[in-house]
């Protein structure tokens, strides 16, 4: 594919597009990317990133990472911050699945100590964390107690006995977002969402049984502080969201802001899918609070899942978690929305942070970072697809360039459709087992959306987030074992 005329090439992995690139743009709008995935990435990327960009409010640049593609609203892998007095908060700017993330889990077991075990952990993992579309999870809450959970996140886990305390410090705004307000939240998303709690969803969502494999340790200092310490360490990596609930978050707001974004405050946009209030309108708080509701489920049924997995580990090996060293790394958010504090033209100030298919890097120092990551820097999980690896990387200084964002994934190259129109499932799953990656999944149709060649070369997203400075590579981890949505 050509790069887009008119473009800037600041630097070999920054790509600008000028405000005179697109009538109405408030602000120019940045690409990381090397000129091979600039190449790869979709016109309607570059139509997107400058919609963005004419957003009211919106500070510097729109940007999008590395692993850029087409989206809703936002092109995936897409970061705008607004100023919190003028600007807008934008549903499509988060996604639908509100908090879809990471986490990531230590063992300190190794490859050759899990592989006689690899199916049946699997295969457990597979039956005691419902995926699929839809699904119900083991933790039963009534709808009023589950208002509760959406308020308290994570910390509501960890009273009702789902997981460890420093599971919370190890998880982005500690596993609760404060100022959730389930009175903001409808009776549908409710419904949608009590009986959820501890549910992978379907889609890209997948539990992956990893390795670090010697060779693949990048950073042997920094990868000790985030606990791989041993040759093929076995390590948990899963990537799930706040399901049916989030979605029908996103869906109700949406409405709301289509009805008041031009009758009531006179924003005229190009694209519906940018559906936007004022950040300080009655609307735009109302949905930033029921955002909340959904950041904080996301969390809770993250940590729900992570209780789960102890407990197969401990069941299959017979030791506990804590012999297992089955320690939480960290957990982070990529579909979200955040007040922080950044410079703006060398003045420190408040900004909603948009953050679609991008990842919060905090460089070392930060004070938002619990004391262990404080000197390495925030751990940054990236997750590729099932036949390739994903990677533990670290928060940089650079990265304050970009309101400390970076990459999210590997990032699509082929629809769904077209996916499961070229690769067989079966097909799939037996050259997975040829390579030694042990397969469970909710659907095969869904199997064949998620082959690797669906998706861009991890490997170059990640190189193109360390040479632009935005994180830094610390290990790969190659996968044994995969739970799909």
């Amino acid at each position: 594919m050509a790069i887009p005329k008119g473009i800037k090439k600041i630097s070999d992995t920054v790509w600008e597009l000028p405000r005179t690139y697109s009538q109405g743009m408030r602000v120019p709008a940045r690409v990381y990317a090397t000129e091979t995935l600039i190449r790869q990435m979709d016109d309607a990327v570059f139509e997107q990133v400058a919609n963005v960009a004419k957003l009211p409010g919106i500070l510097k640049y729109a940007y999008c990472m590395p692993d850029g593609h087409w989206g809703y609203g936002f092109p995936i892998g897409g970061v705008a911050a607004m100023d919190i007095e003028k600007g807008v908060i934008s549903p499509g700017g988060i996604g639908f699945d509100i908090n879809c993330g990471m986490r990531l889990v230590l063992t300190n077991l190794t490859h050759d100590e899990v592989r006689p075990y690899l199916k049946r952990l699997v295969d457990t993992i597979f039956k005691r964390v419902p995926s699929g579309v839809g699904g119900s999870g083991f933790v039963k809450v009534s709808r009023q107690e589950f208002r509760r959970v959406v308020e308290q996140g994570a910390r509501w886990c960890i009273k009702n006995g789902y997981g460890w305390q420093e599971d919370l410090e190890r998880t982005e705004e500690g596993g609760c977002m404060e100022g959730a307000d389930v009175s903001k939240v409808s009776e549908k998303a409710v419904d949608r969402g009590f009986k959820q709690i501890g549910t992978l969803g379907s889609g890209n969502h997948y539990l992956e049984i990893q390795v670090a494999k010697p060779e693949d340790v990048l950073d042997k200092e920094v990868a000790r502080s985030f606990g791989i310490t041993k040759p093929n360490q076995v390590v948990i990596m899963f990537h799930c969201g706040s399901r049916g609930f989030g979605h029908q978050v996103a869906t109700d707001y949406l409405r709301v802001f289509l009805k008041v974004m031009q009758s009531k405050y006179g924003i005229k946009i190009l694209d519906r899918e940018l559906a936007c209030a004022p950040f300080r309108s009655p609307e735009g708080r109302d949905y930033f609070a029921a955002m909340k509701c959904a950041v904080n489920m996301a969390f809770a049924n993250r940590q729900v899942i992570l209780h789960r997995i102890r407990e197969v580990f401990s069941e299959v090996f017979g030791r506990s978690a804590v012999d297992l060293g089955m320690h939480q790394v960290y957990d982070v958010a990529h579909n979200i929305a955040k007040v922080e504090k950044h410079a703006v033209n060398g003045k420190e100030q408040k900004v909603l942070v948009h953050r679609k298919g991008a990842t919060r890097a905090l460089a070392p120092g930060s004070q938002e970072l619990p004391d262990i990551y404080r000197e390495t820097g925030q751990p940054v999980i990236i997750g590729g697809s099932m036949e390739t690896g994903s990677y533990l990387l670290a928060g940089t200084p650079a990265s304050q360039e970009t309101f400390y964002s970076t990459a999210h994934g590997s990032g699509r190259t082929m629809s769904r459709r077209k996916a499961r129109k070229q690769f067989h499932s079966k097909t799939l799953l037996e050259q997975m087992k040829a390579r030694g990656i042990y397969v469970q999944s909710a659907s095969y149709s869904g199997l064949a959306e998620e082959a690797g060649l669906a998706y861009k070369d991890i490997d170059e997203v990640v190189a193109a987030t360390e040479l632009s400075g935005v994180s830094k590579r610390v290990v790969r981890f190659s996968p044994i074992g995969n739970v799909k949505g």
